[in-house]
C-alpha cells in the first residue's frame, strides 16, 4: 500500500512538473496606477492568466502577445562554460546572503543577455518551483551542468551545506575556466601564424608572382634556380588552387571527426601534444591543475573518494591524464593509498605525489591539493607568458623568411639583367 502511494505522488509529481514545463512565455505592456505604460515577459498557460496577473499587481493590461519561437532551433547563442561559471558565482552569493533559490533564479534569468541560458535557468526554476531538488533540476541540462557539477551540489544538498558547496564550485569553475582560457590562448597563436602564412603565400603564387612572370617571359630572361621553383609552384596554385582549399578543408573535417570517432586517434594525438615542446610542458601542467583542483573540491564536499575520482578523470582536459585518473581508481577501491596509485601511473611529479601522501596522513588531502593546483596553474600562467614572447621574434623570422625569401628570387633575374645591360 505504502509502494503504491509512493508511487501515486511520485506520478502525481512528474505529471506536475510536465505542466509546468508546458508554460509558454508572453511579452506584455501595460498601464500602472499613475498611467505610465510598462512592458515585461511573463510565463503562463494563456494569455487570460498573464492579464489576470497584471490586474492583481494593479496593472491594466494592453497587449499580451506570445513570444514568437525562433525559425531555427532553440533562439540565442551557445551557452559556454563561461556562462555556467558567472552563473554558479551569482547563484553562490545570492544563496549565502539568504536570498530564497527560486527567486535567485528569477533575478539571475532576468539578468540574463544570452536567451538559451535565459529560457534554460527558467525551467530549472520552474522545475524546482514543481518540487525537484536543485541537482535534479540541473540534470535536465547535462551538457551545461555536467555530473561533476550535479554531483557536487547534490553533495551539499545532502549535508544541509549547499551555500558553501555552491560558492566552492563557483570558486572551482572560475580557476578551470581560467586555466583553459589560458590554453586557448596558448595554441591560438601558433595556429593563428599557421593561417596567415598559408594566406600569404596563396596569395603571392595567385597575384603577385605570374606578374613577375610575364615580364621574365617578355625579357626572354634565363630563370635560376630558386626563380623557376616559385615561378612552377605558382604555375601550379593557378591550375588547381581549387583542389587545394578543398583538400585543406577536408582534411580539417576528416581530422574533426577522426577525433571525435575514433578513440584511438584521440589518444595518440593527446600523447603526441603532450610531447611537443613548450606546448606539451603546459598541456602537462593544466592537466595536473585540472586534477589536484577538481579532486580537492569533491573531496571537500565529502564525495567519498572512489566516486570523486570517477568524476575527476573526465576534467583533467586530457585524456591520458583520465585514463590515469581511472586506473588510480581502481587501486583506490582495492585498497591501496592514494599516492601509492598515482605513483605506478608514472604520469605525476614526485612534489604532486609527496604532497598528496602528506595529506593523506594528516588528513588535510583538500588542502594539499588545492597546494598543488594553485602552484601548477602559476606554472600555466608563466608559461603562457613566456611562450608569447617566445613566438613574437620566432613569427617573424617565419613570416618574414617566407615572404622575403619569395620576394628575393622575383627579383634575382631582374638584378641578373640589369647586370648585363
Amino acid at each position: 500500500m505504502a509502494v503504491a502511494t509512493a508511487n501515486k505522488n511520485t506520478r502525481a509529481l512528474g505529471a506536475a512538473r510536465a505542466q509546468v514545463n508546458k508554460l509558454t512565455m508572453y511579452d506584455w505592456t501595460a498601464l500602472d496606477k499613475r498611467g505610465k505604460r510598462m512592458s515585461g515577459e511573463l510565463q503562463a498557460k494563456n494569455a487570460a492568466l498573464v492579464k489576470a496577473e497584471l490586474r492583481r499587481q494593479g496593472m491594466n493590461p494592453q497587449t499580451v502577445r506570445e513570444r514568437a519561437k525562433p525559425l531555427f532551433g532553440s533562439s540565442g547563442s551557445t551557452v559556454k562554460p563561461r556562462d555556467v561559471a558567472i552563473f554558479s558565482r551569482q547563484i553562490a552569493t545570492m544563496m549565502a546572503s539568504g536570498v530564497p533559490m527560486v527567486q535567485a533564479f528569477d533575478i539571475i534569468a532576468n539578468g540574463q543577455k544570452n536567451v538559451r541560458f535565459k529560457n534554460m535557468l527558467i525551467d530549472v526554476k520552474s522545475n524546482i518551483e514543481g518540487g525537484a531538488s536543485l541537482h535534479e533540476a540541473l540534470g535536465q541540462y547535462p551538457v551545461q551542468f555536467d555530473e561533476l557539477y550535479r554531483n557536487l551540489v547534490h553533495a551539499g544538498e545532502s549535508a544541509g551545506v549547499l551555500d558553501t558547496i555552491l560558492d566552492t564550485v563557483a570558486t572551482y569553475k572560475e580557476r578551470v575556466e581560467g586555466i583553459k582560457s589560458k590554453i586557448k590562448k596558448a595554441l591560438f597563436y601558433p595556429a593563428m601564424v599557421m593561417v596567415v602564412a598559408f594566406l600569404v603565400t596563396m596569395i603571392l603564387l595567385l597575384f603577385v608572382v605570374p606578374v613577375f612572370q610575364q615580364t621574365f617571359k617578355d625579357a626572354g630572361a634565363e630563370l635560376p634556380v630558386p626563380t623557376m621553383v616559385v615561378v612552377k609552384a605558382s604555375e601550379f596554385v593557378q591550375a588547381y588552387w581549387w583542389a587545394i582549399i578543398g583538400a585543406v578543408v577536408a582534411a580539417g573535417f576528416v581530422f574533426v571527426a577522426a577525433k571525435k570517432r575514433s578513440a584511438k586517434f584521440a589518444h595518440f594525438l593527446d600523447r603526441m601534444s603532450l610531447k611537443i615542446p613548450v606546448i606539451g610542458n603546459i598541456l602537462r601542467q593544466s592537466a595536473l591543475a585540472r586534477f589536484a583542483r577538481t579532486l580537492g573540491v569533491t573531496f571537500q564536499a565529502g564525495v567519498p573518494l572512489v566516486e570523486a575520482l570517477e568524476a575527476v578523470s573526465g576534467a583533467t582536459g586530457s585524456i591520458v591524464y583520465g585514463e590515469a585518473v581511472l586506473q588510480m581508481r581502481d587501486d583506490v577501491s582495492v585498497g591501496h593509498q592514494l599516492q601509492l596509485a598515482m605513483r605506478q601511473t608514472n604520469l605525476f611529479p614526485n612534489m604532486v605525489v609527496q604532497m598528496t601522501a602528506i595529506g593523506e596522513e594528516s588528513g588535510s588531502l583538500d588542502h594539499m591539493l588545492f597546494k598543488v593546483a594553485e602552484f601548477y596553474e602559476e606554472e600555466v600562467n608563466n608559461a603562457v607568458d613566456t611562450l608569447s614572447s617566445l613566438l613574437e621574434p620566432f613569427i617573424m623570422v617565419i613570416l618574414g623568411g617566407l615572404v622575403g625569401g619569395m620576394v628575393i628570387s622575383l627579383y634575382l633575374p631582374i638584378f641578373k639583367i640589369a647586370g648585363t645591360t
